[in-house]
């Protein structure tokens, strides 16, 4: 049956949905649909050649996901990817990465859906076929550049998003110094390439890549002249990434021709050794005539082989012979920060938008793609260049102030930004704050007049029930000028509308649309809808398949902040213990009123503090057990002892006895006639015999005198009977070796007597 698990059905020919890929390790992968034509649905799958899909060994690489809100892998076929949500779209993109040398040509096929019908196509241009590549053409770019057959100019704005930051490549991650060095390129012919994948690096590239120094590329850009009609250039960003709310993303503005209608920038992620992102010879021109509307391309970052440090702040050193330029890898060496043992792809550190704003002369394809690029074709907003010094890093500008003016006379309004940075002391910064003339609410200055007008009334209904009319809106003067001249301001507005394009007897009859909803976001980007109404159902009995709700993104102006105005640091607080290691905290206030923006500035700092070591009181163990009692009858005595854990430091608490002693009686001592007698005879000699000795040795040995004992040392055993020991150290001894008598003493007694 083959693709077991999506489903076949039989192909349009013609079909206006086109498949494109670039053959490099990371492919990115792209259905679109030429203009004026979409779809709903997809589904896309890569296979081994011959294969056909019933066994799981027949899939060849792995698909990855680049936005989840366009994409996502089908739940019962997880190695295909389809939409997340069933929308009208004219172009999704994915990565793919390719399986091991040696599988041999790969498949990769697309199926889509228009208008609630599948169709599939085995060949053509919902079907590409991909082979492995000799090693000697590895990594170049094999994709060629066709002759550019669209009329006229067309204008397109770049903006740069970075993505690289401590949060998405944790390892290694330089936080002083991060950065993305000026953007650097140009709209070109086919005749001159600024870098190319798997080319080698010209001087200026290597100094983008290598110092992060447009310079030397710029100069070798402006010797092409004839070939680049425009030189793109934008600003570098310290840090490397900030909210958008905080710092506009950088972007240029260029234009292309038939003749040069590639463009092609650089730009260095620092601190690196070579290590650089950017766009080789994207063709903005389309097979149709036409001009590319809108790219949105997910970044990696390259190496451009001049340098062959691995880690983000290697020493300098060059690579010799250099090497051609080549994307970095997660298995280049185990020291580089994007290292993976497991070989996993690398994490997106970029994305680039370019985006058609206009379009100039007359043009072969005169199709437009949405209302807005109608718009923005007949009325082309010129943008002011910006000569800030690269050097000078400031915060957004805060939104217009209120206007001076109340009236419709002449006043002012102004708006300010704070000066961040200041890299280059020798380059003056330009003033923080702006002024612009302005006039009071409803006072127009188009002309000179002072009208007063009214706000838009809403469009009237279309002029048609069915296919393609016209509709129109009103305002009115609220206030002539004063000096009686009449107002010259349109008061009436015209428009084209299409209501119901099918006219036949299987179609609805619906109201034409509603007006859109307010944007569900104050800045920044949002959604808004708008409605409509199903007038008549299908005159052939059919169901109404008119969709009635309509949901598109909407773009309000930039989520602005200003720069905060704060209190001083109040003083520290007490350390938050008495003693040993603690916290305290200062605070600021904010001064600035919460509703001109979001202050994103710290109110509250907390930091160590350490005051003198905390007491530690003496620990001890418990008490043993009792030892057995010392006689076998009588009286005697019997002890317990304790072991010190923890000395007392700092005034702690003094360590209480370890030894303790009891009396114990066992049993009376059996007594034989005389005996008691004898025993006190035998003690009374014993005392006569010590006490006659005692003369005699303060008699013969007058100058041997000895040191009190000294204390029990500790026993020698923790259980089952150990040995304390004490002495008694001569203190004076006789200068004559006669007295041998007179030597340092010592005791024993035994101790922890209690079974182990």
């Amino acid at each position: 049956m083959g693709w077991s698990c999506l489903q076949r059905q039989s192909s349009k020919p013609g079909t206006t949905v086109l498949f494109s890929e670039d053959q490099d390790w990371l492919e990115p992968v792209t259905l679109s649909a030429a203009t004026p034509a979409y779809f709903r649905g997809f589904t896309l799958i890569a296979l081994k050649e011959g294969k056909e899909g019933d066994k799981e060994d027949d899939h060849a690489g792995t698909f990855q996901i680049i936005d989840e809100e366009e994409t996502q892998f089908m739940s019962n076929c997880p190695v295909a990817v389809t939409e997340s949500t069933p929308r009208r779209r004219t172009r999704i993109q994915v990565f793919w990465t390719a399986p091991p040398t040696g599988t041999g040509c790969v498949i990769l096929k697309a199926s889509i859906v228009q208008k609630r019908i599948i169709y599939f196509q085995d060949e053509g241009s919902l079907t590409k076929k991909i082979c492995e590549q000799d090693s000697a053409s590895e990594g170049v770019t094999d994709k060629p550049i066709l002759d550019c057959c669209a009329c006229g100019t067309a204008k397109y704005r770049l903006t740069f998003y970075g993505n690289w930051s401590e949060k998405t490549h944790p390892k290694d991650f330089p936080r002083r110094t991060n950065h993305w060095s000026a953007i650097i390129g140009s709209s070109h012919s086919k005749n001159y390439i600024l870098w190319e994948y798997g080319g080698y690096a010209s001087e200026g590239v290597k100094q983008v890549a290598e110092l992060g120094s447009p310079v030397k590329m710029e100069e070798e850009i402006r010797q092409q002249s004839d070939e680049v009609l425009t030189v793109i250039k934008a600003k570098a960003q310290w840090p490397a990434w900030q909210p958008l709310n905080v710092r506009a993303a950088p972007s240029a503005e260029f234009s292309v021709d038939r003749h040069r209608h590639l463009m092609s920038f650089l730009t260095m992620l620092g601190p690196s050794p070579d290590w650089n992102v950017g766009l080789s010879a994207e063709d903005l021109c389309t097979k149709d005539c036409g001009w590319v509307q809108k790219v949105i391309q997910d970044l990696i970052p390259w190496d451009a082989g001049t340098d062959s440090g691995v880690t983000y702040e290697s020493p300098n050193k060059p690579t010799v012979p250099q090497e051609k330029i080549r994307p970095l890898t997660s298995l280049d060496h185990p020291q580089s920060p994007f290292y993976d043992p497991e070989g996993g792809s690398i994490k997106l550190v970029a994305r680039v938008v370019i985006e058609r704003i206009a379009r100039k002369g007359e043009q072969c394809n005169i199709v437009p793609d949405n209302i807005d690029d109608i718009v923005a074709d007949l009325a082309p907003e010129e943008k002011e260049e910006d000569d800030t010094p690269e050097t000078c890093i400031y915060s957004n500008w805060s939104p217009w102030s209120a206007c001076s003016s109340s009236t419709c006379e002449k006043g002012k309004r102004m708006r300010q930004r704070m000066l961040k940075a200041q890299l280059d002391l020798s380059v003056p910064c330009p003033d923080t704050q702006d002024f612009q003339p302005c006039m009071g609410p409803g006072c127009s200055d188009e002309d000179g007049s002072t009208c007063m007008m009214s706000d838009w009334i809403t469009w009237s209904p279309c002029s048609v029930s069915c296919g393609m009319g016209t509709r129109s809106r009103e305002r009115y003067v609220k206030q002539f000028p004063e000096d009686g001249s009449m107002c010259k301001v349109p008061t009436e507005e015209t428009e084209k509308c299409i209501v119901n394009e099918e006219c036949s007897p299987s179609s609805c009859l619906v109201t034409e649309w509603g007006e859109w909803d307010e944007c569900s976001a104050s800045c920044g980007m949002g959604m808004k809808r708008r409605h409509r109404m199903i007038k008549m159902t299908p005159a052939d009995g059919s169901m109404c398949k008119a969709e009635t709700t309509e949901a598109e993104k909407c773009m309000m102006p930039e989520c602005h902040t200003i720069p905060c105005l704060l209190s001083s640091w109040s003083e520290w607080s007490d350390c938050s213990v008495t003693c040993g290691k603690g916290m305290r905290t200062r605070q600021r206030m904010l001064k600035s009123a919460a509703e001109l923006g979001d202050c994103n500035e710290e109110l509250e700092q907390v930091e160590k503090c350490m005051l003198p070591e905390c007491p530690i009181d003496c620990e001890l163990t418990e008490w043993s057990q009792w030892s057995e009692c010392n006689t076998s009858c009588g009286k005697g005595h019997m002890i317990r002892t304790r072991m010190i854990t923890v000395e007392p430091q700092f005034g702690g608490t003094a360590c209480p006895e370890t030894v303790q002693r009891t009396k114990c009686r066992v049993r009376k001592c059996l007594r034989g006639p005389g005996m008691e007698k004898r025993r006190w005879k035998e003690a009374r000699e014993k005392r006569r015999s010590e006490q006659a000795k005692k003369t005699i040795d303060s008699e013969q040995y007058p100058v041997c005198r000895l040191k009190p004992w000294t204390a029990w040392t500790e026993c020698s055993t923790l259980c089952g009977g150990g040995i304390q020991e004490r002495y008694m150290i001569v203190k004076k001894r006789s200068k004559t070796t006669q007295f041998t008598s007179c030597k340092d003493k010592k005791e024993l007694r035994a101790c922890n007597v209690h079974p182990c």
